[in-house]
């Protein structure tokens, strides 16, 4: 790619819009529900990544011990 966008500028502000949205539901959600905050813990306690950095960035491929 040449660096240009393939996308309009109308669309990436909707797309931009998009984000932030579910960014901030997410965050409601996650919020309101607790719970899903231990489980992950306790996740991360027995089934820790071998690469924390790595699991981090969101790599779903990231080995564990």
């Amino acid at each position: 790619m040449d660096g240009k966008s393939v996308l309009s500028a109308e669309y990436q502000e909707k797309l931009r819009q998009f984000k932030i949205k579910t960014r901030i539901d997410n965050e409601k959600y996650l919020r309101a529900h607790p719970e899903v905050d231990v489980m992950i813990g306790e996740f991360l306690r027995f089934c820790p990544p071998a690469d924390i950095r790595q699991f981090a960035a969101g790599e779903s491929r990231a080995q564990t011990h």
